[in-house]
């Protein structure tokens, strides 16, 4: 229990309240008001025990100082998915909605010990190679073609038309991707993530990252695939699809999240300008407060043990949520010191993530550069009409509506009021990833016109 002296208050809608059920982190009710889950959460102590989706079992670590225990301890607590228990028993099928994010890969996110060594620094030294000049040009491009394609109408989705889109667009880029490899990433990964087709989605990716991996063997350059390919780990073919693919997947969501978080944190708070540098304040109030993974970290104990007071048994599935443990007492008390980035949104320990200073500076540059083009961009409806996406990994709204004052690009051929061609409403439609082929073929066209 913790320190309050009186009884938990449920969530709303909680239908594990009084059933001695687990607290179900999927469904409207969590996306509507996931804080009022955590805050009950609490009563069970640093840890609770939470469905993920009907069936799925986990324990969530909902406090600051037993989740930097377990990010820290790699020997108690391991990344092989191959020890789930619950898995390997059959009681979570590969079919599961959420078997997509914690099954088995051979990738750096899931390796233990020297294999997650020798992958982790491999990424990591191939990302910090990338030029923050090259990512601020890189982005304002991608950013300033997104917006020749909406701003003439006077309105948009700023999360399907924008924020959605504009990582995957940048990523391309970084990873060497031509037109007809881009085309098919942009198709796969938005289809994993939609949940549309998600098997074909999956398998149209890996083959096209292993196209790109054969095409940088043969013709390496100067982007983040062929450094990754040049690293003194050597890295088999195989071994780099799976590196890629985590990181085109893995890193896309999370800052599609990050961008749409802290645009709606900036047309819905009047305390925020929209010059002289808030967006940055803005960012870390995002993270502090409505992270874009809000509860992950996977990890199983190695041996049955002892969390924070809660046994654990071998092979158990065990989750951070960095949403709790931000708006935990522990780190509230760090926040008003003025310690505005002791927050675990970008996790900690050995499984950090390795690319939060280019997320980052992208999700800055991206938000700086739509509110130069459309500098009266406000939201179009009632902020308490907005939703929020169900599912328990991710905090994502499902649309940003926005509206503004009409611009024109000044580029010949982007489309007009009036003007714009059914090829592209269907190209550009979030509702419709099977059709979204050809995206990257058309914004490497528009850079050339």
């Amino acid at each position: 229990m913790n320190a309050h002296d009186t009884a938990p208050v449920p969530p709303p809608g909680c239908p594990a309240h009084g059933s001695g059920a687990r607290v179900p982190l999927h469904g409207p009710e969590f996306a509507a008001d996931p804080q009022a889950y955590y805050e009950y959460l609490r009563h069970y102590g640093a840890a609770a025990p939470v469905e993920l989706a009907p069936g799925v079992e986990a324990t969530l670590v909902t406090d600051y100082a037993a989740a930097l225990q377990l990010l820290q301890d790699s020997g108690s607590f391991r990344k092989d998915a191959r020890r789930w228990r619950a898995f390997n028993e059959g009681k979570v099928g590969p079919d599961s909605p959420v078997a997509p994010l914690l099954a088995y890969r051979p990738n750096c996110m899931f390796a233990d010990g020297a294999d997650h060594i020798r992958l982790r620094q491999a990424v990591t030294d191939s990302m910090a190679r990338v030029d923050t000049r090259r990512l601020s040009r890189s982005t304002e491009q991608i950013s300033g073609y997104l917006i020749s394609q909406f701003g003439f109408r006077g309105s948009a989705d700023l999360l399907g038309d924008y924020a959605k889109q504009l990582p995957l667009f940048v990523f391309n880029e970084l990873f060497g991707c031509p037109a007809d490899i881009g085309d098919r990433v942009l198709f796969g990964i938005s289809g994993m993530f939609d949940g549309v087709n998600a098997e074909k989605a999956t398998a149209v990716l890996f083959q096209a990252v292993g196209e790109l991996v054969a095409l940088k063997r043969d013709k390496p350059g100067e982007d983040v695939t062929s450094w990754l390919m040049r690293h003194e780990a050597r890295l088999s073919d195989e071994e780099m699809v799976h590196q890629l693919a985590l990181l085109l997947g893995a890193g896309a969501e999370p800052l599609r999240n990050l961008i749409g978080n802290t645009l709606h944190r900036l047309l819905t708070h009047e305390r925020y300008a929209r010059e002289g540098g808030l967006i940055d304040e803005a960012l870390d109030d995002t993270l502090w407060e409505n992270p874009p993974m809000s509860n992950y970290a996977p990890h199983y104990p190695a041996a049955d043990t002892e969390l924070a007071g809660h046994h654990l048994q071998a092979g158990d599935l065990v989750l951070v949520s960095f949403a709790a443990a931000n708006t935990g007492p522990a780190l509230r008390a760090s926040r008003q010191a003025g310690s505005n980035r002791a927050h675990l949104a970008w996790s900690a320990g050995p499984h950090a993530c390795p690319s939060k200073e280019p997320a980052r500076h992208i999700t800055v540059t991206a938000i700086e550069h739509l509110f130069n083009e459309l500098p009266d961009v406000e939201l179009a409806v009632p902020e308490d009409s907005l939703t929020w996406r169900p599912g328990p990994f991710n905090r994502a709204l499902a649309t940003l509506p926005a509206r503004f004052t009409p611009v024109r690009s000044g580029r010949r051929g982007d489309p007009q009021p009036g003007t714009v061609t059914a090829e592209r409403e269907t190209a550009a439609s979030p509702a419709r990833p099977a059709e979204r082929g050809g995206m990257w073929s058309q914004f490497l066209n528009w850079l050339t016109r």
